[in-house]
């Protein structure tokens, strides 16, 4: 099966030659000009790896690549007009795999992506295995990642928004590690057009409801006054 890029390109003249530059090369290729269309594509489809260009019209791409990094560990390589240390650093600390700068030689990068799909190849398909099988139960509840579920103690489905859902995982999977509402908002960020730090204690707040025994006092979902909120419930 052809590896699937994500080209997020707001210059369409670039866009298209490197499109089919790799189509040509065997790859299939999804398309993106800004950030909301590469989020929405990431949610939508099967994407292998992601060439990322920083300079978008609605958000910096340095963003954007943390918000992929707080969900997934899809390879990102950043492709940039950008040539200083500090960007290519910047790049690196926040998760992107790989750091090319304009102009640069297709071939070279062809090689790259194809490095970089060899690398990831089996730890990627290993990781969506775990994925889809992914399943955290605590405290009578049963939390299904790949199923997108939640289940209470006597089976029964309790109805999460995607936001509520994506925020109660990215707790689960960080269990007694203190996670700040900036790390929660890159958890959720796809699902709000304007995400802020009150939208994540909204969040906490309307999860709290449906899972605490008394939501007043939590013990699942706890605060850390002036850092973030901890999942502190005992994994079974």
């Amino acid at each position: 099966m052809d590896k699937h890029l994500l080209i997020v390109e707001d210059d369409e003249l670039v866009q298209s030659l490197l499109a089919a530059y790799m189509r040509n090369e065997g790859f299939k290729v999804s398309l993106a000009g800004n950030g909301k269309e590469m989020l929405a594509c990431i949610d939508s489809e099967s994407i292998d790896l992601i060439l990322l260009d920083l300079g978008l019209p609605d958000e910096d791409g340095l963003v954007l690549a943390r918000q992929v990094r707080a969900r997934s560990s899809l390879p990102i390589i950043v492709l940039t007009a950008r040539k200083e240390q500090k960007d290519r650093l910047a790049a690196l600390e926040i998760g992107a795999d790989d750091y090319l700068t304009k102009p640069f030689d297709p071939e070279e990068l062809v090689l790259r992506v194809r490095n970089m799909l060899g690398r990831t190849d089996t730890g990627t398909a290993e990781a969506a295995l775990r994925e889809r099988t992914e399943v955290f139960r605590f405290e009578g509840w049963t939390l299904d990642s790949g199923g997108h579920s939640l289940i209470d103690g006597k089976g029964k489905k309790v109805s999460l928004t995607r936001a509520e859902f994506n925020l109660l995982a990215a707790l689960v999977k960080a269990p007694n590690r203190v996670l700040s509402r900036d790390y929660l908002l890159d958890a959720v960020s796809q699902d709000a057009d304007a995400p802020t730090d009150r939208l994540i204690d909204v969040l906490v707040s309307r999860v709290r409801k449906k899972i605490e025994n008394d939501p007043k006092t939590p013990e699942i979902i706890t605060t850390v006054v002036g850092c973030g909120y901890k999942f502190s419930a005992q994994l079974k």
